[in-house]
């Protein structure tokens, strides 16, 4: 049975930890506001470059959109693959992590699907969950193996729950890394230049310098703490998911936490007219929180 969506709005009230000049991230006054509910679990917030935000329901097989200029949520896309994570390209279009059949996929403006990726090497991917696209067009996608009771299989594709990197022409894809237990999150720096990638069942975030043709060097230990999906703001601070939002600095260290009263929250991006609202998935749940920082 699915659950009707109600699309509404209400504030809830929530506190904030973290030390008084880190409080400054957020907008004065700015209070968690519940966008959207009745979703099986919201992942993947994605945001257009008007500032329109895309999140999927992933049990329900649907990719909604929310709205910058009547802030409502409809129904984008229905048979969306499974899509998990998403991301906007340059020119638009977007992306998605689809893993019904395991597939990396690109939805112009027309809702028109072309799969550009099913596997490596032959073999399908184990189950490609998020991505992020380089300022060239190179894609970074993360592959843990998460086991879907609409798979056929149970057994792990491939070995290695790796990060890959599609060229920028879509004729090459390659292994970015493959020394992780379980990646998950990942977002790179508007100058192309730093990855960072969540690997989540370590309980680690790792930060990389990204080489030419998208190869990864200079792997160090970011912080302490996995993540589900994650985003990064123009100051460079990045956004990790899980237990609510946790925010760290460039240089690693947590600056400020923003509870959300859910058992888990999956993922979050920034959105809206100026980019200065934090959008999260947690759940059934789409929340808002505007922001004095903006995002990429």
């Amino acid at each position: 049975m699915k659950i009707p969506c109600n699309i509404f709005l209400v504030t809830i009230l929530f506190s904030i930890s973290g030390k008084a000049q880190d409080k400054n991230l957020i907008a004065d006054g700015a209070e968690l506001q519940l966008v959207s509910n009745g979703f099986e679990f919201t992942e993947g917030p994605a945001a257009d470059s008007q500032g329109n935000v895309y999140f999927t329901d992933q049990p329900n097989n649907r990719i909604h959109k929310w709205s910058v200029e009547d802030n409502k949520v409809n129904v984008f896309m229905e048979d969306a693959g499974r899509a998990n994570g998403l991301y906007f390209d340059a020119e638009g279009n977007l992306y998605a992590a689809a893993d019904k059949h395991s597939e990396i996929w690109m939805i112009n403006s027309n809702k028109e699907v072309r799969v550009l990726l099913e596997g490596f090497r032959g073999q399908r991917f184990n189950g490609p969950n998020d991505l992020w696209i380089a300022p060239d067009g190179g894609i970074f996608i993360t592959d843990p193996f998460y086991k879907r009771d609409y798979w056929k299989h149970t057994k792990q594709p491939i070995k290695e729950q790796r990060v890959y990197y599609l060229t920028p022409n879509r004729k090459g894809l390659f292994i970015a890394a493959e020394d992780l237990v379980k990646p998950n999150g990942i977002i790179g720096t508007v100058d192309g230049k730093t990855l960072y990638v969540a690997d989540i069942e370590d309980n680690k975030t790792w930060k990389y310098s990204i080489g030419k043709d998208g190869k990864l060097e200079d792997k160090i230990l970011f912080t302490e703490l996995g993540s589900d999906g994650m985003t990064i703001d123009k100051q460079g601070n990045l956004y990790l998911t899980g237990d609510g939002v946790t925010v760290f600095n460039p240089q690693g260290k947590k600056i400020l936490h923003i509870p959300i009263d859910k058992e888990w929250t999956a993922n979050v991006t920034f959105g809206g007219k100026e980019n200065k609202t934090l959008f999260i998935t947690a759940m059934d749940s789409l929340y808002s929180l505007e922001m004095n920082v903006s995002g990429r």
